[in-house]
């Protein structure tokens, strides 16, 4: 590897391994509270899960980091979004004025937030919790060349990793752990580059993953699938040759935000902080990340179930993990992940407040779910 390139070596470190004692310990905390076992579904999972991930009987998600990762995409000259790229800087803008519907989410949840630009074709300066960490002005158009180089991609990977190890230390200065970590993102056209990756790693066609992203109708839709159709054609021989190893998909067909979300991924999974995984885009850079290290989905809570067509054959990349929630969100902006995380404070509240048969004087033997009902 050219010595220019930043090190990315720190990608294939160990990934921190889940509690498995506490959750045991969580497991049978569950079958003594006033219920029916199981009688809460995903929220007992859920609970034992985050036990597991923070080594406490009792979990916590107080304490929230959220970053966006916004970047241009040089596929947006083929006509594959409805809006052009100025939107890309104008809605950095509107996450730095706090008018976005993930910045009313941060104020609902007391939970900082910040904005990473890794490279808009309109510059963003001077704005407030924004950091310009500009690569380059958008990626290249990968249907005529691939999206970003090897140092490019090392640049966006290792944002990403920085934006997770500066959320675990701010939280450290204030003497608190980093309970969750949210990402979110933002590119024009980013649909387009997800749904490229996600067809390489599923081994599966464009026109079966692609969907209408920010409000293409079913013209546009077959056009976005032709044109990652060509793109894949272009990038076959070297696709084949690296036997779709998932950087060298990164890297012929990601956006740097796609990229950065990859890295705060693994990053979250070796410093033992559970991520908060948001739709589509989002979902495949944690797939990418997975393909990178599997063990890395230990560390994820999939937040909610993307409108997009191609997300449910992203699932099939997560083992038995399933959504929380389905609300028919196809914003982006790590919008249902932050909407997912008062479910995820009640499913710890409920873990750690409910009585035990003990101590509410009921008998575990004579409880049926039609009793807890009433």
């Amino acid at each position: 590897m050219n010595s220019h390139i930043p090190s990315i070596a720190w990608l294939s470190s160990s990934i921190k391994p889940l509690d498995m004692m506490t959750m045991y310990a969580a497991v049978e905390h569950q079958k003594q509270l006033t219920k029916p076992a199981g009688s809460l579904g995903k929220l007992e999972n859920l609970a034992i899960r985050l036990a597991a991930m923070q080594g406490v009987l009792f979990p916590t998600a107080d304490n929230i980091s959220i970053a966006i990762f916004a970047a241009d995409h040089g596929i947006a000259e083929e006509g594959v979004s409805v809006f052009p790229q100025s939107v890309t800087a104008e809605m950095v803008k509107n996450f730095s004025h706090g008018g976005a519907a993930i910045c009313v989410a941060a104020r609902f949840l007391n939970a900082p937030m910040t904005v990473y630009n890794l490279g808009t074709v309109s510059p963003t300066e001077g704005l407030a919790n924004v950091v310009n960490c500009a690569i380059a002005p958008q990626t290249a158009s990968f249907l005529r060349r691939p999206a970003m180089t090897e140092t490019q991609l090392a640049q966006a990977v290792n944002v990403g990793r920085q934006a997770v190890l500066t959320s675990i230390e701010k939280q450290l200065a204030q003497g608190q752990k980093l309970d969750l970590f949210l990402a979110g993102e933002m590119g024009i056209a980013n649909t387009t580059s997800a749904t490229a990756i996600a067809s390489v790693l599923l081994n599966t066609s464009p026109e079966k993953l692609a969907g209408p992203g920010t409000g293409l109708d079913a013209k546009g839709v077959s056009r976005k699938a032709m044109i990652i159709a060509q793109a894949l054609k272009l990038h076959e021989k070297t696709l084949d040759n690296s036997e779709k190893d998932p950087l060298i998909a990164l890297q012929l067909l990601g956006g740097f935000e796609i990229a950065a979300l990859t890295g705060a991924y693994l990053a979250c999974a070796q410093e033992g902080v559970p991520a908060v995984v948001d739709g589509f885009i989002c979902t495949v850079a944690a797939l990418v990340a997975c393909r990178i290290n599997p063990r890395v989905s230990d560390w994820f809570i999939l937040a909610h179930s993307s409108a997009e067509p191609g997300y449910l054959l992203l699932l099939d990349g997560f083992a038995k993990q399933q959504p929380l929630l389905n609300l028919e969100f196809r914003l982006g902006e790590g919008s249902g992940a932050a909407i997912a995380v008062p479910l995820i404070r009640l499913a710890c509240s409920l873990h750690h407040e409910m009585s035990t048969f003990a101590e509410a004087a009921v008998s575990s033997s004579t409880v049926t779910t039609d009793e807890v009902a009433k």
